[in-house]
């Protein structure tokens, strides 16, 4: 009986006991003068018991067939059942496992009639954790007006397969987003993502990443004293592209993407599961062919404003030379370029010699795959390639420079090993120089005890003495 029909039954008790009017009643309990009549009518054949709903009970007659019931659960069972603690082989919940009996089963049931299932039949139950509160920023308005990424170390493959890092670029204002899988979360990883999200849907206004010197660059001391911006590759990649990249001081600054990691830990790990998924290239077609793809159909929302805040990208820009490694390198005298412990001969040809020359800054850019392009900027801004050579320098002629089509290799000259002794007076020594100098007075004085001969000059370096044996006793010495 609820509370309801226990103050109906309080009330119509005072009608029959103490005088009180079915008007009055119901007032009381709010209903109308027939509803009090009917309900009082049953209250004196059957008592409190006829107060209550005649369906409480009974079976819904628009409930399911204990058969479907059973078969649904050995389903579960079977497909989608396992520990309820985190790691390898997590159970499915309600939510996921109602979509897979509809896409693997063609079962199409109301995620809260399976929950209710679940929950007797023992297979879920939900352990809610206590969480610090946050305020909830607002979501931007436009689209591609902010991007938010990060990096998700996890055992994806649940023992299956090797150590992975998914990497999710989302949108603030929409909720869509990429994801690319490594083995780390590297410079290349994010650019291709980045360059992905720029293919797709043009260049966004800004990005939020967390202070990692992959994407925020610390800035050496000169570059602190001079006040100039310091970029990481990363920077200089979004720099190019005219895209900010704003650094958070916290992982809830940027809550979006983090929260989406718990998701695709729970969903897409399980997924994966399903599919027998266990290489990197074989998550990456998944999650472009199949699971982003529903995933942000269903859970990407509209953004607040229909003005898309995007870039277009001009067809004719060279991605390759914005997703790159980018240095700044002096060409020598000898037309050589020294990167990453190797010497680059550029070829002095009409062009070359008419765009740069000995002194001049070069920019070497290195791809993903290993590729080095040596590149001359005009002062009007245009590039120009310039071809080069890998080059061998011996090391008896480091000061020339000899070409060869092999790879930059330095010769080393057999020779006898030369082993350098730091002085007794030398700075690392210098907190037993008094030790040393009393070591070497000892080994003179037992020098000159052994030929018989007795000093009677003052040693510079150890201000001992040696006095004469007529007048003193024989190797006796003196402190001055």
């Amino acid at each position: 009986m609820s509370v309801k029909e226990r103050d109906r039954a309080a009330v119509l008790a005072k009608v029959r006991g103490e005088g009180l009017k079915l008007g009055e009643a119901a007032g009381m309990l709010a209903l109308s003068y027939r509803q009090v009549k009917r309900l009082y009518k049953r209250f004196r054949e059957r008592g409190v018991k006829g107060l209550v709903h005649g369906n409480v009970g009974r079976r819904s007659n628009r409930g399911r067939p204990e058969a479907e019931r059973r078969d649904v659960l050995a389903l579960v069972r079977e497909f989608y059942s396992g520990p309820a603690a985190a790691g390898p082989g997590q159970r499915f919940g309600p939510t996921l496992a109602a979509e897979h009996l509809w896409d693997d089963h063609g079962i199409l049931l109301p995620v809260t009639t399976l929950k209710r299932w679940m929950q007797e039949g023992k297979l879920w139950t939900r352990r809610r954790r206590r969480r610090d509160q946050h305020h909830v920023r607002a979501r931007r308005e436009h689209f591609g007006e902010l991007l938010q990424i990060d990096g998700s170390f996890h055992d994806w493959f649940e023992g299956r397969g090797p150590r992975a890092c998914l990497m999710t670029l989302i949108d603030d204002a929409t909720g869509k987003k990429l994801g690319r899988f490594g083995k780390e979360e590297t410079l290349w990883t994010a650019a291709a993502l980045l360059r992905q999200w720029v293919e797709r849907y043009g260049v966004p206004r800004a990005i939020y990443a967390d202070r990692k010197t992959l994407y925020v660059a610390p800035g050496s001391r000169r570059q602190i004293e001079r006040g100039r911006e310091a970029l990481s590759q990363f920077g200089l990649m979004c720099a190019k592209l005219e895209i900010e990249v704003i650094a958070a001081k916290s992982p809830e600054a940027k809550g979006r993407v983090e929260r989406s990691h718990g998701t695709n830990q729970d969903r897409l790990v399980k997924k994966m599961r399903l599919k027998g998924i266990v290489t990197y290239e074989a998550a990456n077609a998944f999650l472009e062919t199949s699971y982003l793809p529903a995933h942000n159909a269903r859970y990407a929302v509209r953004a607040g404003s229909s003005v898309d805040f995007h870039t277009a990208f001009d067809p004719k820009l060279d991605l390759g030379g914005v997703f790159c490694q980018e240095r700044r390198r002096v060409l020598g005298k000898g037309w050589v370029v020294h990167y990453e412990k190797r010497l680059l001969h550029v070829l002095p040809t009409s062009e070359a010699r008419r765009y740069c020359s000995p002194g001049v800054w070069l920019l070497v850019r290195e791809s993903e795959d290993g590729t080095i392009r040596l590149i001359v900027r005009s002062r009007e801004g245009r590039e120009r390639d310039l071809a080069w050579e890998p080059v061998i320098v011996p090391l008896s002629q480091r000061g020339a420079c000899v070409s060869a089509s092999e790879p930059a290799i330095v010769e080393k000259t057999a020779g006898p090993k030369i082993i350098n002794r730091p002085s007794a007076s030398h700075p690392w020594r210098r907190l037993n120089h008094s030790e040393a100098l009393a070591r070497i007075a000892e080994r003179e004085r037992r020098q000159a005890l052994a030929q018989g001969e007795s000093l009677s000059v003052l040693h510079p370096a150890t201000q001992y003495r040696a006095v004469k044996p007529e007048t003193q006793n024989q190797g006796t010495f003196l402190m001055v």
